[in-house]
C-alpha cells in the first residue's frame, strides 16, 4: 500500500477543521435562537441530561424505544395556561458496530383532560407492506387525507372524534410532523435536533389540535364533567 501524499493529509485535516467550525457555529446560532424563542414564550431551560421521560409520559411510545434515552436540552414552562416542554430527545438502538443514535425534536403540550393514545404521521413506502401484513391504518372519508396520513389507535371512535373534517383540512396544510396523543398530552416531533422554527410550528400544531377536540368529546373523556 502506497503512503498517502502529505498534501492529501493536509487537505483532509483542513476539511475536518472546516466542518468542525461550521458545526460549532451552527450549534451556537441554534442555541441562541432557541433561547430567545423560549424566553418570549415563558419557557425556561433545564440544565443537564434529563432522563425518565417514559415514566412522565407513559402513553408516548417514542419515549419507550431503544436504550440510553434522554433529553440533551429541555425547555419547560406554562404556555397559554398549559404545561409545555420542548426536547432535544435521543435514544439508541443496537450496540457495537450496529449502534445507532436517533434524535427527535419534540414538543409536548399537556391537554388538561384525559385523552387516548393516537398517532398521526405521514405515509411512507413501507406502510403498504404493513397493510399487506395486516397492520392497522385507519381510513377516513377524505381519500386525500387517507393517502397522505397513516393513523393508528386502539380506539377508532376516538380517532374519528379527533380527526373530523376541519382537523383533516388543517392537517393537510400543516408542516410535516408526527403527532402522538398519550394519556394526557399531545407530542409533536420530527427527526433531528430542536430548532426555534420547528418548535414554534410544533407548538402551534399541538395547541390547535387540542382546541379542535369537540366539547362533547372532552365531556365524555372527563366522565360528563364540564
Amino acid at each position: 500500500m502506497q503512503d498517502v501524499h502529505p498534501v492529501v493529509i493536509v487537505l483532509l485535516v483542513a476539511a475536518g477543521l472546516a466542518v468542525g467550525i461550521l458545526s460549532w457555529r451552527w450549534e451556537r446560532r441554534r442555541a441562541r435562537l432557541l433561547r430567545h424563542w423560549a424566553r418570549a414564550r415563558g419557557l425556561v431551560r433545564r440544565e443537564g441530561q434529563q432522563r425518565g421521560w417514559e415514566r412522565r409520559y407513559p402513553g408516548q411510545k417514542i419515549l419507550q424505544r431503544g436504550h440510553s434515552r434522554g433529553a440533551t436540552l429541555v425547555l419547560e414552562g406554562q404556555y397559554e395556561g398549559r404545561p409545555t416542554v420542548c426536547l432535544d430527545y435521543r435514544f439508541v438502538t443496537g450496540s457495537g458496530k450496529n449502534r445507532t443514535t436517533h434524535r427527535r425534536a419534540m414538543v409536548i403540550v399537556e391537554t388538561g383532560f384525559p385523552v387516548i393514545p393516537l398517532q398521526i404521521r405521514r405515509e411512507h413506502a413501507f406502510d403498504k407492506v404493513g397493510e399487506f401484513l395486516g397492520q392497522d391504518d385507519i381510513d377516513f372519508e377524505s381519500a386525500e387525507f387517507s393517502r397522505t396520513f397513516h393513523v393508528s389507535s386502539a380506539d377508532r371512535k376516538w380517532a374519528y372524534d379527533v380527526i373530523h373534517t376541519r382537523a383533516m383540512e388543517y392537517l393537510l396544510q400543516a408542516p410535516a410532523f408526527t403527532i402522538a396523543f398519550g394519556f394526557g398530552e399531545v407530542a409533536v416531533y420530527k427527526n433531528g435536533k430542536l430548532q426555534a422554527k420547528d418548535a414554534e410550528e410544533a407548538l402551534k400544531l399541538a395547541r390547535r389540535l387540542i382546541e379542535m377536540i369537540p366539547d362533547y368529546v372532552r365531556q365524555q373523556l372527563q366522565g360528563g364533567k364540564t
